[in-house]
């Protein structure tokens, strides 16, 4: 049963190197979110919140805007289906959710503040993203200037960097699962078809039809270099407004994934065709580096002009 498992999601399944080795983009809690991320399973009830609007909905549950009573914190309550996730057989995707995201503390990941369930729901109490996803800001814009975009890809991309420092792929980076907070910060979310893979290579195929990289398509086994992939296709939909290897029938997507069959528009330039054609090999170990990443020029130049510094080109 779900229920059961979720006793044991205190498990120490990533260790506590967090928090021995506290890095300078750790979040550093106030007194209100290290109060309800104390709270162990018993002590948090839905009579604990004031719930407000709905933010969200998905394929088991939805998303609201939520208060605390007590410290006045304003949260994301995610409520998922008990009967939907058993009925998909989806619990383990929860479970590994919350093992994961609870122990993620970077600036540039969703905070998990704490979980409690009954017997028809299991809530997931998360950080509160004013700006909603990026996925409706890129609706809404229909694609990015290049210095945005590329400050965008920056903080996904440290994001991830810090995720597999801890031996952790997210497997499903898209613009859906990235949340915009204050100031224009971005926060990768849903943790759901993420891994602790310390070692061995994994399976199984998941994630979004245009994000998944040729091994997965192929059956083949894959690492974190997955997410480097995601990255370059997460860069090509920013500038572009459409992912590269879009088509209207899923087996012609897999088909142009496997042939890395990219094609650019002619107003991406030419330090950004470089960036993203060096993460979309078919090959695995022929991608770009996460180190070569954060220093490629389409990185550091672009957002240099974004802050307005000439960069010479």
């Amino acid at each position: 049963m779900v229920f059961s498992g979720l006793k044991h999601f205190a498990s120490p399944m990533l260790g506590n190197r967090q928090h021995q080795n506290k890095t300078p983009h750790e979040v550093k809690q106030s007194p209100a979110v290290a109060r309800i991320s104390r709270q162990v399973v018993p002590k948090l009830c839905l009579d604990d919140f004031e719930i407000g609007k709905r933010l969200g909905e998905g394929r088991f549950g939805k998303v609201y805007l939520a208060r605390e009573k007590k410290s006045k914190f304003i949260v994301a309550l995610k409520v998922l289906s008990v009967k939907g996730l058993e009925r998909d057989r989806c619990e383990h995707q929860v479970r590994r959710e919350v093992e994961i995201q609870s122990r993620m503390k970077h600036a540039g990941v969703l905070r998990m503040y704490g979980y409690f369930w009954d017997k028809d729901r299991i809530y997931l109490v998360l950080e509160y993203c004013v700006g909603g996803q990026l996925y409706d800001l890129l609706s809404e814009k229909e694609s990015f200037s290049e210095p945005v975009a590329a400050d965008y890809v920056k903080q996904v991309a440290e994001a991830l960097q810090y995720c597999h420092s801890h031996n952790v792929i997210h497997r499903d980076i898209k613009p859906e699962n990235i949340l915009i907070s204050f100031n224009n910060k971005l926060k990768i979310a849903d943790f759901g078809w993420s891994v602790h893979a310390p070692t061995s290579k994994r399976e199984t195929m998941c994630g979004t039809h245009e994000y998944i990289p040729p091994e997965m398509v192929q059956g083949e086994s894959h690492d974190k270099t997955t997410d480097l992939w995601a990255i370059g296709v997460l860069a090509y939909e920013l500038i572009c407004g459409y992912a590269p290897f879009t088509a209207e029938k899923v087996p012609t997507i897999y088909s142009r994934i496997v042939k890395v069959d990219l094609r650019f528009p002619s107003h991406v330039s030419a330090d950004a065709r470089h960036f993203i054609t060096n993460l979309l090999r078919r090959r695995p170990e022929e991608r770009m580096s996460m180190e070569k990443l954060l220093s490629h020029p389409w990185i550091t130049r672009t957002r240099r002009l974004q802050a307005g510094v000439s960069s010479g080109w």
